[in-house]
């Protein structure tokens, strides 16, 4: 028998056409680009992660350092809120502090500043940085890349309020209800903590804007097409620097008319007003020492620059304020008084119709009843600081240029409260919304 041995140039043309065994080489080929993609895709979400929790820290902690600004407690600075919101409420560590398994530590101390802008207050520029080892990108870089994030928060003005209730519990501070029509043509706002701060119920029509609250407002058809602004800032006491004065008291003085009287009055210090006819006020102020202010269903007074305070000339914290009352009857046309006066000084009620001394029992039972029928005009501010005031529309009720400061607002009723005003001029209460505007 004889062998015959093949040609090394045959067997390499055949080796060569076979095609067994390709993907295994072309795999091996392609492994590291597979790799290496696997790895960058896995290091690029978790960059995006770290961004993006990095992102929500600075957005929250320039939140809080604007609520730290408009709030001015002494005990909390910008730096220490700040600092507090990223320890506390994002998990956020800065560097020599305690680190944990699901918290960031910062690489440097967040940078914050106060930029200024003409569309907004009290701005607050947070920038934080860390730095972060890639598990695949490490391998070829000599450092951890950093990423920063910055954020700007600030106050914008968010409308004219005419609606304030004072309420910093919470209990709710604003209500509308029955079946009547609140037409005031301006924003409500209530510092009312509670998660139904304002509320709408029944088939009341509020045609009012904003809504606004320190706690959560209930989402209800019946604000009609208001923007409604939960957890806003909380509203100053546009009366906080105004103060009763009891000029003539104490008084034996009552005012006390019946249907069948009639009067033309002076202003000064009187224990009680009970008015149930036909009244002229002259322009004033008219000082309720300890008792009350009371309209009778046949009441039509009429005055021009009044205002009537509630108030007792006694000293003690716990003295007596009495509280307004009016009948769905009466006839009234009042007017505040406009002098020009700097709110704060002795004697000045510049805007102010009613007000109530800040003394007044501020239990669920103390409460000012507002009615009046379709021929009242009411002009002015009505302040009860630590009371309830309650409009109740029983038929048209109208107001020329309204603000009703009270501890909470009650709107009731069946008919209409109508409120209208081209303008407050510089007595106009802006109200304020923290956002984020960078």
């Amino acid at each position: 028998m004889r062998t015959i041995v093949g040609s090394p140039m045959i067997s390499l043309k055949k080796l060569w056409r076979d095609k067994r065994g390709n993907v295994l080489a072309i795999a091996a080929a392609a492994l590291p680009l597979v790799i290496g993609s696997a790895g960058l895709a896995s290091d690029t979400i978790q960059w995006a992660l770290w961004k993006r929790q990095l992102q929500r820290a600075a957005d929250s902690a320039a939140l809080a350092g604007v609520y730290a600004k408009v709030e001015d407690n002494a005990s909390q600075t910008v730096d220490s809120a700040i600092d507090t919101d990223l320890d506390r409420n994002n998990n956020i560590y800065r560097p020599g502090k305690t680190t944990s398994l699901n918290g960031i530590e910062l690489t440097n101390e967040p940078t914050v500043s106060f930029p200024t802008n003409a569309k907004w207050t009290n701005g607050v520029h947070v920038q934080i940085a860390l730095q972060k080892r890639l598990g695949f990108s490490s391998l070829f870089m000599s450092s951890p890349p950093t990423i920063t994030a910055d954020a700007t928060a600030a106050t914008i003005a968010t409308g004219v309020y005419c609606v304030v209730s004072l309420v910093d519990t919470s209990a709710t501070g604003i209500k509308a209800s029955g079946n009547g029509t609140v037409d005031l043509g301006c924003g409500m706002i209530t510092n009312s903590t509670s998660l139904s701060a304002a509320i709408a119920t029944g088939s009341s029509n509020v045609d009012a804007t904003p809504i606004a609250a320190v706690g959560d407002v209930q989402e209800s058809d019946n604000w009609g097409d208001a923007e409604l602004l939960p957890f806003t800032v909380k509203q100053k006491d546009p009366f906080k620097d105004v103060n009763p004065t009891t000029s003539g008291c104490p008084t034996t003085n009552k005012i006390n008319v019946g249907p069948s009287g009639s009067a033309d009055l002076n202003p000064g210090c009187f224990t009680d007003i009970s008015i149930n006819g036909p009244v002229n006020l002259k322009p004033g102020t008219y000082i309720i020492d300890g008792g009350n202010i009371s309209f009778g269903a046949k009441a039509v007074v009429s005055c021009t620059a009044c205002t009537f305070v509630l108030t007792n000339s006694s000293s003690g914290t716990t003295a007596t304020i009495g509280q307004l009352t009016t009948n769905a009857g009466a006839q009234l046309n009042l007017t505040a008084p406009s002098t020009g006066c700097t709110l704060g000084n002795a004697g000045c009620y510049d805007s102010i119709l009613f007000y109530q001394d800040r003394r007044a029992d501020s239990s669920a039972s103390g409460k000012n009843i507002i009615n009046g029928n379709s021929d009242s005009v009411l002009s002015g501010a009505f302040y009860f600081p630590k009371q309830e005031l309650q409009v109740n529309g029983t038929s048209t009720l109208h107001f020329a240029c309204a603000q009703f400061v009270s501890y909470t607002v009650d709107f009731s009723g069946n008919g209409t409260v109508q409120n209208d005003c081209s303008g407050y001029g510089d007595k106009e209460i802006m109200g304020k919304h923290v956002r984020l505007v960078g």
